[in-house]
């Protein structure tokens, strides 16, 4: 999905649309800094533009370059805004003091509680969750119905994961740490390592395709994965999806995993308010629909139902969990995971 050369140019031009907006704030721009890599956010800074009449100045990166580059450039930073797909990198950000708090009406009758930092730093305004793709001719629902299971004696080498340095491996295994401590935390991932199939490789849907192909019987995947090859026009992924299945385990009877994209106002925005406005429009309904439809993930407020082909994948229960425990715990994850041999 991340299209590199297309990245590179666009980084290039939103790089001589920054240097041209000199030592004063425009009243028309908002200089926005994203890790998220998806066509249907042009579409988004489109309406946007359309809407408002601000034009959006785009630098795109991973998190972590963009979050040094954030550092590096200090006070001076042209940044309004910054977004990224994953709560363990806002975490980080704000944690770098990157971020300045909003306290926003609008923003905070929208997006959830445990789907914003708890002082308005950053807000979520679409989810994915973590969930199972299983084989139907091996596998029983029931069998994958907590995320326990997954770590237990029966899918000994049955299992398919991508690396350990995946954000959405960190963050799950970090909401765990939460909800279960060091201890068993611990002794779920050693359970994992063991029941792998394969040593970690590739990315999520290749993980549903290994499970299609028999390599493994069961794999963790980002649900808008399986959806998007559910839907999509590729005919042999949509055929996977015909003998594969998602599962939505439960952690702890409280429902299953979710993460969130979001994004906060910088901490120097030169262009304060249009940075507000920006997350505010992506805090609405139409927004939200059109990231739903477009990406398949799901609406990040309770109010905006989710759009076809999402709906059908929709009716579970979410982990009531505040998403900014995930980078809190992504040290300790990433501790035990290593410690695992989790590659």
């Amino acid at each position: 999905m991340i299209r590199s050369r297309l990245t590179l140019a666009l980084a290039a031009v939103g790089a001589l649309a920054l240097a041209s907006c000199g030592s004063e704030p425009d009243a028309g721009e908002v200089n926005l800094y994203t890790a998220r890599h998806y066509d249907s956010d042009l579409r988004l800074y489109e309406m946007f533009t359309e809407a408002t009449g601000i034009r959006i100045n785009r630098i795109e990166g991973n998190p972590d370059q963009l979050i040094a580059r954030m550092t590096a450039e200090g006070a001076n930073s042209p940044a309004d805004v910054f977004v990224a797909a994953d709560a363990g990198a806002l975490w980080r950000a704000q944690e770098a003091g990157l971020f300045q708090p909003v306290q926003s009406e609008v923003l905070n009758e929208r997006i959830p509680a445990n789907l914003r930092a708890p002082d308005g730093s950053w807000y979520g305004f679409s989810r994915r969750a973590r969930v199972v793709a299983y084989d139907t001719a091996d596998v029983q629902p029931d069998e994958v119905d907590t995320y326990e299971e997954l770590a237990s004696p029966r899918f000994r080498g049955r299992l398919c994961v991508r690396s350990s340095d995946s954000v959405y491996n960190l963050s799950l295994v970090g909401a765990l740490i939460e909800a279960w401590g060091v201890d068993k935390t611990r002794d779920w991932v050693r359970g994992i390592v063991a029941n792998m199939a394969r040593p970690p490789e590739g990315g999520d849907r290749d993980q549903i395709r290994a499970v299609a192909a028999g390599v493994c019987d069961v794999a963790l995947t980002n649900s808008y994965y399986f959806i998007r090859m559910a839907s999509g026009d590729d005919e042999g992924d949509r055929q996977v999806t015909s003998t594969v299945r998602l599962a939505f385990p439960s952690l702890d009877g409280q429902g299953s995993h979710v993460n969130v994209s979001g994004g906060g106002v910088a901490a120097n925005a030169p262009n304060r308010d249009n940075a507000v406005r920006l997350l505010e429009f992506l805090a609405s309904a139409e927004a939200q629909t059109l990231v739903s439809q477009h990406n398949n993930e799901y609406p990040a407020s309770p109010e905006v139902p989710a759009p076809a082909p999402v709906d059908a994948y929709a009716d579970f229960e979410a982990h009531p969990m505040p998403v900014s425990a995930y980078g809190l715990n992504q040290a300790a994850a990433q501790t035990l995971m290593t410690e695992a041999g989790w590659r």
